[in-house]
């Protein structure tokens, strides 16, 4: 078995989707939306709600007004529930049953699930960053120029999200995402190549890690 085998995930389409989403070869939006919120009672991240809206509705709407051809959503921790109460349309959502090893599981199993397409590139964003919207998205996006891209937002210098991983790099992505690390081993061995886009002036890259960290909401 190959490793792109061995990582494949469980795909769907959500409902209201309507036809068969286009595949341009451009830029697929994958949003992280897999964690169990431990430090938030166990509400997962992609439930919580703010303005009558979910977190994961609105980080898939930022990556679609952002400029993304599609979007991927990884989810894992009550996948069920959240099919049944957020509304995704258009969006292709994505099983990982490994969701509790951290955040590079989610990682591997969204890029997996781009295998087999014509995307050049994966712009990669997580749910429990409010503060980012579709402004930083589509400066990252920009920086897309091959499959060979690297490119990450920056905020006063330091690299955040969203990220833009081209296509030749996911399998080393792949190999080095572990724990909760994501891709950082991969883009520090390949800074050089990483092209970075301040975004501090339209985003703000707080996490939402815990209840009094909701306050950051306006």
């Amino acid at each position: 078995m190959t490793e792109s085998e061995s990582l494949s995930p469980s795909v769907s389409t959500a409902s209201g989707a309507g036809e068969e989403i286009e595949r341009s070869g451009e830029v697929v939006g994958l949003l992280l939306a897999a964690g169990g919120g431990r430090r938030l009672g166990g509400c997962p991240k992609a439930l919580l709600e703010h303005r009558g809206e979910l977190f994961v509705e609105r980080a898939a709407r930022a990556l679609r007004d952002g400029g993304c051809t599609r979007v991927h959503v990884v989810l894992g921790a009550t996948a069920d529930v959240v099919r049944e109460q957020a509304s995704l349309p258009g969006c292709v959502l994505v099983d990982n049953p490994d969701w509790h090893e951290g955040m590079g599981s989610s990682l591997r199993a969204g890029l997996a699930s781009l295998r087999g397409t014509d995307a050049g590139a994966a712009l990669v964003s997580l749910v429990d960053q409010p503060g980012i919207g579709a402004a930083a998205v589509a400066r990252v996006l920009a920086a897309y120029r091959s499959p060979a891209t690297l490119a990450a937002a920056t905020y006063a210098g330091e690299r955040g999200h969203p990220v833009l991983f081209g296509a030749d790099h996911w399998d080393g992505i792949a190999a080095s995402a572990t724990g909760d690390r994501g891709a950082r081993a991969y883009l520090k061995e390949h800074a050089a190549a990483v092209t970075a886009v301040e975004c501090g002036d339209v985003a703000e890259p707080y996490d939402i890690d815990t209840f009094s960290d909701l306050e950051r909401l306006e």
